[in-house]
């Protein structure tokens, strides 16, 4: 069957793909989808409140309401109260720290000019299977970097992305081991 490009030539193609979801059904085939490859007993997830070892304390907020809104449905798993849910996240921000990576030196004794800073937050991430009271997955060097131009933007900026970037760590280092 030659399959062509073209007004009033879709049918091939339709065919085709009936044909093949007929023959995967005949097959056997079941395909379905759990949330997030956790154990099939870890259904809801809850978020213990952030604990921060740094005197930066507006990144513990903003960490945890990102935690809150991305990290289950990143999971496959539903919200819940740390009391009731199936597995627990821990975080405590060890680290916060603003750099400056790209600056410019200065010439015959005139001071360096900075152009972009860079905002690092460690964390030490725990995620505890309540169910079977285990650790589930665990590290103690979770690192988010974020950047901002130092003429034209402010730290938040280069937070924000560093705590983006830390979530989606803990995403995957949560998936690593599945």
């Amino acid at each position: 069957m030659t399959l062509r490009a073209g007004r009033g030539r879709g049918r091939p193609s339709r065919t085709l793909a009936l044909g093949i979801a007929l023959a995967t059904g005949a097959t056997g085939c079941v395909y379905g989808f759990q949330g997030g490859n956790f154990p099939s007993h870890i259904r809801t997830l809850g978020i213990d409140p952030v604990e921060n070892d740094t005197p930066r304390l507006e990144v513990t907020g903003e960490l945890h309401d990102l935690l809150t809104r991305d990290l289950p449905r990143a999971l496959g798993v539903r919200p819940a109260g740390t009391d009731v849910a199936d597995a627990v996240v821990r975080v405590r921000i060890t680290r916060y720290e603003v750099n400056a990576p790209n600056y410019r030196p200065g010439a015959r004794g005139q001071p360096a000019e900075v152009l972009q800073r860079a905002v690092m937050i460690n964390a030490a991430v725990q995620i505890v299977d309540q169910v079977n009271n285990q650790i589930y997955w665990e590290s103690t060097g979770v690192r988010g970097e974020g950047q901002f131009l130092e003429a034209s933007e402010t730290e938040e900026v280069g937070r924000a992305e560093a705590v983006e970037l830390l979530v989606q760590r803990i995403v995957d280092g949560a998936q690593s081991i599945w």
